[in-house]
């Protein structure tokens, strides 16, 4: 008997007591089955195609297996040559290459460069979209009206806090002309900010039916101008800032007492502060955080995709387990790039919701809310009886230092 023959009549033996040549039963060679695969056959009504309920799911933003799409991606060796009807796609169909690029398993190339050149799909946009046209809009929009409705509330109640003393006339230097420089520079620039970015985020819903289309293209493309570049005037203010009065607003013991007696609103008088009060700290440090958190994610959407920054972010919070503690689970660590991008948006215009909330309640007590507050800035100068009043340690500590000097002046011959 040939080789041959014994080989056939080994191979049928087999067959009929279950077995592979490899060892394997039929029942462990349908263990190893890929689960991509499992995946299609466990969906013999659609030949593994999705269907409605899939869809459905994913729109709800439920978890969907979808191995059974991921994997139909054509077959390479049963391609057509090159001369036949399909032959320049590679044995897959349109629909195969366009699911090849949706999972990333498409052997894609760009006549560009970058890291979003080859990114031609990518499910996250729907999600992103969605929260800027709803939550953020909604209570972004609820943050600001209610904070101007709780300080139009307290100046209904508390009306202008007027200075208690007699006013002497006489004048004393708040702010130089450098510090009122670099208040002014990023005051201005932070409104100019903030009015072209709400333009930007609610122009599409309410502007856009009010103007038309046309009058809202024009006024969104000069709002993207400016808001572009007036950023790096914010920049350049919050860096002067944070040189020239981060020493001032260092806490100290006095900011305990300062807010235990409510800045003076609880009690009658005002409690001793030095040149920055307890609250104007706390505009200050939230001016320099949220600030400079909106200065970074700014420079991100400024240079796009050049600077990722929240994949990392995140994989060092979960190191620490703080997004776990919270109740937020695993935060991603893989994005692409426009995921990254939709992240740094949307922080952007969250952080800048806050701070616009902060800066509100610091232009209302600097106005209309406190007499003599806008001289300060407005000419450097204020009165020395509301210096008494609001800044009593930080005047002692100027005449302090006016005693001295005039002790160590050596009289004119």
């Amino acid at each position: 008997m040939s080789v041959f023959r014994y080989v056939t009549v080994i191979v049928l033996a087999l067959s009929l007591i279950g077995l592979r040549p490899g060892g394997a039963s039929a029942q462990e060679e349908t263990d190893m089955i890929a689960p991509e695969t499992e995946a299609i056959m466990a969906r013999p009504s659609t030949g593994g195609a999705q269907t409605l309920e899939d869809i459905l799911a994913r729109q709800r933003g439920e978890e969907v297996d979808d191995r059974f799409r991921r994997i139909v991606t054509g077959d390479a060796d049963s391609a057509a040559s090159i001369a036949a009807q399909l032959g320049t796609l590679g044995g897959a169909s349109d629909p195969d290459l366009w699911r090849a690029m949706r999972y990333g398993s498409a052997n894609i190339t760009a006549t560009t460069s970058g890291p979003a050149a080859t990114v031609l799909m990518q499910d996250g946009g729907m999600w992103w979209l969605e929260f800027r046209e709803g939550p953020l809009q909604k209570y972004g929009a609820y943050l600001l009206g209610g904070t101007v409705a709780l300080l139009a509330l307290f100046f209904l109640l508390k009306g202008r806090i007027r200075i208690d003393g007699e006013k002497t006339g006489r004048k004393i230097e708040r702010f130089n002309a450098i510090e009122r420089f670099g208040h002014w520079l990023l005051a201005g620039s932070f409104l100019v900010l903030g009015a072209t970015g709400l333009i930007s985020l609610f122009g599409r819903t309410y502007l856009i039916p009010v103007f038309g289309h046309e009058a809202f293209s024009d006024l969104a493309i000069l709002s993207k101008w400016v808001h572009n570049n007036v950023s790096w005037a914010f920049m350049l203010g919050l860096v002067m800032v944070f040189v020239m009065w981060v020493f001032h607003n260092l806490p100290d013991r006095t900011d305990v007492n300062w807010l235990l007696k409510g800045g003076g609103l609880l009690i009658k008088g005002h409690p001793p502060a030095r040149k920055f009060n307890a609250g104007q700290k706390l505009i200050f440090w939230s001016v320099i955080v949220l600030g400079a958190s909106i200065a970074v994610s700014g420079l991100s959407l400024l240079f796009p995709f050049e600077l990722p920054m929240f994949a990392v972010t995140f994989e060092k919070l979960n190191a620490i387990g703080l997004p776990q503690a919270v109740g937020l689970g695993t935060l991603p660590e893989m994005m692409t790039p426009h995921e990254e991008m939709q992240y740094a948006q949307l922080w952007h215009s969250i952080v800048s919701f806050v701070l616009i909330a902060v800066i509100f309640a610091h232009i209302y007590i600097g106005s209309v809310g406190m007499e003599g507050a806008f001289d300060a800035m407005g000419n450097g100068e204020v009165e020395l009886q509301w210096a008494h009043e609001h800044h009593s340690l930080w005047v002692e500590e100027l005449e302090a230092k006016n005693a001295d000097a005039l002790k160590s002046a050596t009289p004119a011959e």
